[in-house]
């Protein structure tokens, strides 16, 4: 059966995906790793990425997640032409499972969230063995992996290409024991990455409100601009703080990182939905409705930060604040 041909909008996000790759294979582009002594330059390089485009953003986000994930659970790294992603969502379903077949493993199931379905050529995706969840490195070109037509319905973040993929017999490597995945510290300061990214598509929706505050004196748009300042000037300021934290703690000897990465993607969201707010409200329905990269940026973001699990997260936020080592 042929693969689907992708949209206009994913096949030129799966361009800029392997033109961003190629850039920092070369040198280009520099995405140092977390804990590196240089996390605020990656941060700094994931929401300049993000200010140009989400989807691209949540790709490249992948792909450079992956060479983390690889370098910390001591796996082979990515080589030059690769196209990584994680493929680590465990949604409710019938998720994949890993069986060992003769020396090595295979993977079978479905993987839902499978961003960059139809351009990555590797992913790390976890899978069930038995009780236990694992990490395992799959090559995802190849006719085991079949992205399920139909399953990516968005209108934001929808150029990620982000549909369900079917497993069949895909052979496997396993990168790390079993749960090595979600114990390592790695895991925490990946996700204040992904909230870096939130924080450049926040700056890229802001771009209007202050084109419009520029071009008139009008109090009321004034105080939008001013309001979203301070907003992403605060989100600014904590991402650089939680690199400086990260890169003095890499190993997380001091059992922050959890508890760092909870407050701060916390934060950076409520932050992203105010801008929004704010931006909406100063500028009217004329950007949505008469600016196409202004309008995708505003439902990309409302669909990235649903990365977030609002009331959830905080939720589990508090609980861990109230009884750190008790039942929560």
């Amino acid at each position: 059966m042929p693969v689907p041909a992708l949209t206009v909008e994913a096949a030129t996000v799966a361009e800029e995906f392997a033109d961003t790759v190629s850039r920092i294979e070369n040198g280009q582009l520099g995405f140092p790793l977390p804990g590196s002594g240089l996390t605020s330059e990656r941060f700094a390089a994931l929401r300049g990425v993000a200010e140009s485009g989400l989807c691209t953003a949540r790709l490249v986000e992948g792909h450079v997640d992956a060479t983390a994930i690889l370098a910390e659970l001591e796996g082979s790294p990515p080589s030059p032409g690769q196209l990584w992603g994680v493929w680590a969502a465990e949604p409710p379903g019938e998720g994949l499972t890993a069986v060992q077949k003769g020396a090595g493993w295979v993977l079978n199931g479905l993987k839902q969230y499978c961003s960059g379905a139809h351009s990555c050529t590797h992913a790390l995706v976890t899978a069930r063995e038995g009780e236990s969840r694992r990490l395992f490195a799959a090559r995802v070109d190849q006719a085991g992996c079949r992205p399920v037509e139909g399953t990516w319905q968005a209108v934001g973040m929808a150029g990620s290409d982000t549909p369900d993929v079917r497993f069949t017999d895909v052979p496997a490597a396993p990168v790390g024991g079993p749960e090595a995945y979600v114990r390592r510290p790695g895991f925490w300061h990946g996700g204040i990455g992904v909230a870096a990214c939130w924080h450049g598509g926040a700056v890229a929706a802001s771009r209007v409100l202050r084109e419009a505050a520029a071009g008139r004196i009008e109090p009321h748009t004034d105080a939008h601009l001013g309001a979203v300042d301070v907003q992403l000037y605060a989100a600014g300021v904590l991402l650089e703080r939680a690199a400086e934290e990260i890169d003095a703690d890499p190993l997380d000897g001091r059992g922050e990182a959890r508890l760092r990465a909870m407050r701060v993607r916390g934060f950076v969201e409520s932050v992203c939905r105010e801008v929004l707010d704010h931006v909406g409200r100063a500028t009217g329905a004329g950007p949505l409705c008469h600016d196409t990269a202004h309008a995708r940026t505003v439902a990309d973001l409302s669909v990235y930060i649903r990365q977030h699990h609002a009331e959830r997260d905080l939720a589990g936020l508090g609980a861990f604040l109230a009884r750190p080592e008790g039942e929560r």
